[in-house]
């Protein structure tokens, strides 16, 4: 049913080609990724974590701060959207413009082209390649806080009063417009019209791919809907993969290398995106038994394979059996169906197959410090 190269294998080669990154990876939980992250910083010249505090320390942001703190007390969205975007070390929300300097560092100067300087280098980089890289977290912050909508026809007295919840949208919505507005404005002084067209598609993508998981959403409340593996990855691409890939792909043309090595960062962002994704989709089934009450998507990869894997007829007997007697579905139950059948263990192979065509997309690239931190990546996005 599912293309052979997703086979167990594709981690086991994975782990072979990943020898140099055990060390730092030995065991599985937020202090690697964290690590990971902060030796890869130190290869770019500073962190990252910080690559937009420019922009959000801005007179005009710092005055939405101050706004913002209205919300203390309510459920909106946008504080654990900032919230998240100081404290989150697991999804380490700045990590697209660290890939970006990697990347760019990695592929190294171009000495064809006579128009760039070395001299202009900083720790490898060009800085228009650095610019891209706070642009690309601008579009992705940008878009984070936009995700901090509420819709209002759900709204709830537990959610907070309803007129802190409609300013927490206004702020989100400023907010939001405001980053992407700075990032509008960036990209243009870049002077490259390819790299504006890549990154003007890409948050198109992005627009698309959010529009259809929110029309996706219905399945929370109609869960017998079918979605299969193919549409998943594509609406996955669309909304989580396109903006780092076509960043990726536009620091090497801000470097004029050649097309092949942009399409090579493409993949490479491209699938270390896919498998981010799949990564924190698993999540809710990795975790033991014991512990806080399940949760998950139903658009959630695992999720979706298990559907298709044991049919529609099959997946309606079990949401029944899930079904308590107020009508309400037990998710713990469910869970338990999900995690007896080779839903997971699918998508635990795509997360290693994704990785797999990461690591292999970058073996063009000359060995040095930046490309072993990319390998640290992708190998780190199958550790559970």
């Amino acid at each position: 049913m599912f293309p052979a190269t997703w086979s167990r294998l594709s981690c086991k080669a994975l782990s072979s080609r990943g020898l140099r990154t055990q060390s730092v990876l030995a065991s599985s939980g937020p202090s690697d990724w964290s690590k990971v992250v902060s030796d890869a910083e130190k290869i770019v010249g500073y962190p990252t974590s910080f690559m937009s505090l420019r922009c959000l320390l801005s007179d005009e942001l710092s005055n939405v701060a101050m706004y913002v703190r209205k919300l203390i007390g309510t459920r909106h969205p946008l504080l654990n959207t900032a919230r998240g975007y100081v404290y989150d070390s697991r999804s380490n929300l700045q990590t697209r413009g660290l890939i970006v300097l990697l990347l760019s560092k990695a592929a190294g100067p171009n000495h064809a082209a006579s128009d760039l300087l070395l001299q202009d280098m900083v720790s490898g980089i060009y800085p228009s390649q650095r610019n891209l890289a706070e642009i690309t977290e601008l579009i992705h912050t940008a878009f984070l806080v936009h995700r901090g909508i509420v819709d209002l026809k759900e709204w709830t007295d537990s959610d907070g009063p309803l007129k802190d919840m409609e300013f927490g949208n206004k702020m989100a919505v400023l907010s939001g417009d405001f980053l992407l507005a700075n990032a509008c404005t960036g990209l243009a002084q870049l002077n490259n019209t390819k790299v504006v067209e890549l990154i003007s598609s890409a948050i198109g993508d992005v627009v698309q791919g959010i529009y259809s998981e929110n029309n996706s959403n219905a399945e929370e409340d109609s869960p017998t809907d079918c979605v299969d593996v193919a549409a998943w990855e594509e609406r996955a691409f669309l909304s989580h993969g396109a903006l780092l890939a076509k960043s990726c792909q536009a620091a090497m043309e801000l470097a004029k290398h050649d097309k092949r090595s942009q399409r090579l960062a493409f993949k490479y962002g491209k699938h270390v995106s896919l498998g981010h994704k799949l990564n924190s989709d698993l999540q809710p089934f990795m975790k033991g038994d014991a512990g806080e009450p399940a949760s998950f998507s139903f658009s959630a990869a695992p999720v979706v394979f298990h559907r298709q894997l044991v049919g529609q007829e099959r997946w309606r007997q079990q949401l029944q059996q899930a079904t308590t007697l107020r009508n309400q579905l037990d998710y713990s139950k469910l869970l338990v169906s999900v995690k007896s059948e080779k839903g997971v263990s699918s998508a635990v192979d795509l997360c290693c197959y994704h990785g797999n065509r990461a690591l292999e997309a970058i073996q063009a690239f000359p060995s040095s410090e930046a490309r072993s931190a990319l390998e640290n990546i992708a190998f780190a996005i199958t550790k559970f």
